[in-house]
């Protein structure tokens, strides 16, 4: 049920110079930049040839990111899988006994329903991503 890779996640903790290096530095095609509140972050994204890589910006103290950036630094956060049916992929992975961080679809970044997979059982922290309902 997964179809593709959709984007690789990386937390920082300044977008502005995330977006400098990348755009201007490394000439990666700028998609958008968007504030997603439901997880508290501000992602600018990137195309690099077909492969998108989210940067992501704490907007708040308790974001996951923020945590994340305070245990390990800099870095890769997430790898984020493309799938058609989320529903039925959440209901699959739980009848295997997997365990996730978001038992239900929550609303992602441009018009996206995401979930997300704990690392305990995907041993990096896994995103599952469908377009909107």
């Amino acid at each position: 049920m997964i179809k593709r890779i959709d984007h690789i996640g990386v937390a920082v903790k300044d977008l502005d110079k995330a977006i400098e290096t990348y755009r201007d530095i490394f000439g990666f095609e700028l998609l958008e930049v968007e504030e997603v509140p439901s997880q508290k972050v501000k992602v600018a994204k990137f195309n690099v040839g077909g492969v998108h890589i989210e940067f992501l910006q704490p907007l708040a103290d308790d974001s996951p990111i923020s945590k994340f950036l305070e245990k390990k630094g800099e870095g890769i956060h997430h790898i984020a899988y493309y799938t058609d049916d989320i529903n039925g992929l959440l209901d699959d992975l739980k009848n295997k006994g997997v365990k996730m961080i978001n038992e239900e679809p929550v609303k992602g970044s441009s018009n996206t329903v995401i979930a997300f997979v704990h690392p305990k059982s995907s041993i990096i922290l896994t995103e599952l991503v469908s377009k909107g309902e």
